[in-house]
């Protein structure tokens, strides 16, 4: 046992030093990826149609703000028509489109050391089959409406169905989540299917699909209330855990030597990751590749010790999606792709690249 921890200790402390020698400080990682971001951000609410400048979309938010605080109604310093494009359709938009990437990224790179498994998503236990089969339901009835509360009791069940299944085979494995996961999530695309395939008519066929490749289209405040709030409190958990994260890496026999409960510890964050992801599904429909791709590249960039992988992921994950989602509703304008085509287009390619890139630093 003191063999054990003493060599997991050994190497995580040779890890440190490696990192630090060869890698910017966290610090200045994090500025600048939150500059970055806030560009970003900036940036994308003026691309569109109407001529908007940084400065208006600033302007724009400050009046907002200066109202808010003061309780005052007062007439927007761009008009009517201007502001109303800044503050009620870009601007929740791509808050959105940022709390949802931030979320996925660090779903993805929790989910990938629970399990041990680079290929592992924030989907990975049906959650995102599970919301599917729950908005389908509420699309085809024509209340959708209902159709965040719909999707996120989806995720909910999805979730205690896998753990469910994965428990009562015993002990909560990697490998006995991973796979009644994929049990889980079979079991529900096969209901989404015969729901869409007994009760979809007209244009409820467009609104499924494009919800069910993922879409920002109909981003409001509400979403951002939505998706901000799960990734401040559900994402700054997963955060806080990279430590705990750390010694997942070793095997569970070393973390266990650690003094971490594992099955406890890894039933916790995989209900974290679950909550998390229903949440944010609810919001924006099924999302690939952001947390697939998002925490590879980053440890390329930062390393492998969470406390620093997880933040930056998040700053990541929210640029990327800003991106995507600004090219999907801009590129082929006036018509709009669902932001899952974006993401998985450009997420292939960029996951091969990995791939290859990995397999060139083994074999050198």
């Amino acid at each position: 046992m003191r063999t054990t921890s003493a060599r997991a200790a050994g190497t995580t402390q040779a890890r440190r030093a490696a990192d630090g020698g060869r890698r910017a400080p966290t610090a200045l990682v994090l500025v600048a990826a939150l500059l970055v971001l806030l560009a970003s951000m900036t940036l994308a609410v003026t691309v569109g149609p109407a001529g908007i400048a940084p400065a208006d979309v600033w302007g724009s938010v400050a009046h907002h703000l200066d109202d808010l605080l003061t309780g005052r109604v007062t007439e927007p310093p761009l008009g009517l028509l201007l502001d109303g494009i800044v503050w009620d359709v870009r601007l929740p938009r791509v808050l959105t489109a940022a709390a949802v990437g931030a979320g996925l990224a660090v779903a993805g790179a929790v989910m990938q050391s629970l399990t041990r498994n680079p290929l592992a998503d924030p989907y990975l236990l049906g959650l995102s089959s599970g919301a599917s089969l729950g908005a389908v339901a509420v699309l085809v009835l024509g209340i959708s409406v209902l159709l965040p509360v719909a999707a996120f009791a989806g995720a909910v069940l999805a979730l205690a169905a896998a753990l469910g299944l994965a428990g009562s085979l015993g002990t909560l494995t990697p490998a006995r989540t991973i796979l009644a996961g994929l049990a889980v999530a079979q079991l529900c695309a096969a209901g989404t299917s015969f729901v869409i395939f007994w009760s979809a008519t007209g244009d409820s066929y467009r609104e499924i699909l494009a919800w069910l490749m993922g879409s920002l289209a109909g981003a409001s405040w509400s979403s951002v209330a939505i998706a901000g709030l799960a990734v401040l409190v559900l994402g700054t958990v997963l955060v806080l855990s990279g430590r705990t994260l750390d010694a997942f890496a070793f095997g569970d026999t070393a973390a266990g030597a650690l003094g971490i409960h594992v099955a406890r510890t890894r039933w916790t964050l995989l209900t974290v990751v679950a909550l998390l992801t229903g949440a944010l599904v609810a919001v924006s429909g099924s999302i690939g590749f952001i947390g697939l791709i998002l925490p590879h590249g980053v440890r390329l960039l930062v390393g492998a010790a969470h406390r620093r992988l997880l933040p930056v992921a998040a700053l990541a994950g929210a640029t990327f999606l800003v991106w995507a989602d600004t090219a999907a509703r801009s590129l082929f304008e006036p018509r709009e792709l669902p932001v899952g085509i974006v993401t998985a287009f450009l997420g292939a390619p960029v996951f091969a690249l990995l791939l290859w890139r990995r397999r060139s630093v083994e074999l050198g």
